[in-house]
């Protein structure tokens, strides 16, 4: 769940607290072009004021002028579906005769909202079932691989809380990547007991804590939607941070190095208990191979590999960034071998 779904649910439960007629506006279809992803929402109120898109306008206009007009009328749940034909593909702005079918449901205090809310503070991930004839609602546990459905009469969308990155160490690097992630709607954490790193930091919405980090990852209990990131070049941290991060559910776990730091790492962390199969977890050298040379675009390497494996893509071998050095370092030796010639450089010497 993105900042903006989240903020349309605690609006909505502020109206319903308020007493204010509502309706939650859930995407649960799209064909062809359509400007929001399916489980995109928006609540709306009986004024017309809205929280949310799910259109990116047009669609939305129409949905305030008919309760401005009208008012608040449903009492049931019901699928609505825009632009079938091109006309209304043209009129709602939806591109190459796209259509999206909405579910709209008038909210009140048994849509269990505040409910929902409490379990996503409580970082649950939250499958939400909605009888589309009677409107009641059930709160169930959801898989981290459930997705939207309907079936037989019930309408599931998944809630989860957001998404999570630690990262161990405030140095200029760990400035850059808080920044980044923040803007990718991460709620970011930095960890780092050493005063002296955490004295300049003015980063809006990002926790600072002074804890060791292996105890914050413990406290943490990092799940299928965190992410552990250690940046301090100190094994004293580094390493104990990265041993818990290894044994809990947490998406990504990475650690910046050279490839023969990284090795000596993972001889490290087997002292620890830590089996071959989690160290097969560990990302290191951490990123992507960009040609990184600035803290800027080392933070953006990271966040590269880091969004490629939230997203279930695999980065190709000569992207890694061992892979990629040793093909550098392959490269130039045959070209001084061959004799003089225009040399391959390596650009990223911040992972030596």
């Amino acid at each position: 769940m993105d900042s903006i779904d989240l903020e349309v649910l605690k609006a909505a439960d502020a109206w319903i607290d308020a007493g204010q007629p509502c309706e939650l506006v859930t995407v649960i279809q799209t064909w062809g072009s359509s400007p929001r992803p399916v489980g995109a929402t928006m609540a709306i109120r009986a004024d017309g004021r809205v929280v949310g898109s799910v259109s990116g306008g047009c669609i939305e206009d129409d949905l305030i002028d008919r309760v401005r007009t009208v008012g608040i009328l449903r009492t049931a749940p019901e699928l609505v579906t825009y632009g079938i034909s091109a006309e209304e593909a043209f009129r709602f702005g939806l591109p190459c005769g796209g259509t999206i079918r909405l579910a709209i449901e008038p909210l009140t205090q048994k849509s269990r909202i505040k409910e929902l809310l409490q379990r996503l503070a409580q970082h649950e991930l939250v499958a939400r079932q909605l009888d589309l004839e009677s409107g009641n609602v059930k709160l169930v546990a959801a898989a981290p691989t459930d997705a939207l459905a309907i079936d037989c009469g019930m309408l599931t969308t998944v809630h989860g809380p957001r998404w999570r990155l630690l990262i161990v160490g405030a140095g200029q690097l760990s400035q850059f990547l808080a920044q980044i992630a923040t803007a990718l709607d991460y709620h970011v954490t930095i960890c780092d007991p050493r005063e002296e790193y955490r004295s300049g930091w003015q980063i809006d919405g990002v926790d600072v804590v002074h804890t060791m980090p292996d105890d914050l990852v413990l406290q943490m209990q990092p799940d299928s939607r965190t992410a552990v990131v250690a940046l301090t070049h100190d094994p004293k941290l580094d390493d104990l941070a990265l041993m818990e991060a290894l044994k809990s559910d947490a998406f990504y776990v990475g650690a910046i190095g050279s490839r023969v730091n990284n090795a000596r790492r993972r001889e490290r962390l087997k002292e620890f208990d830590v089996s071959d199969v989690q160290l097969q977890r560990l990302h290191g050298p951490i990123g992507i191979y960009i040609g990184s040379k600035t803290p800027a675009e080392i933070a953006i390497s990271i966040l590269a590999e880091l969004t490629a494996v939230r997203n279930g893509v695999v980065v190709p071998k000569a992207m890694d960034v061992a892979h990629a050095k040793q093909a550098i370092e392959s490269t130039g030796a045959r070209e001084a071998n061959s004799g003089p010639s225009c040399k391959l450089t390596e650009s990223m010497s911040w992972q030596l």
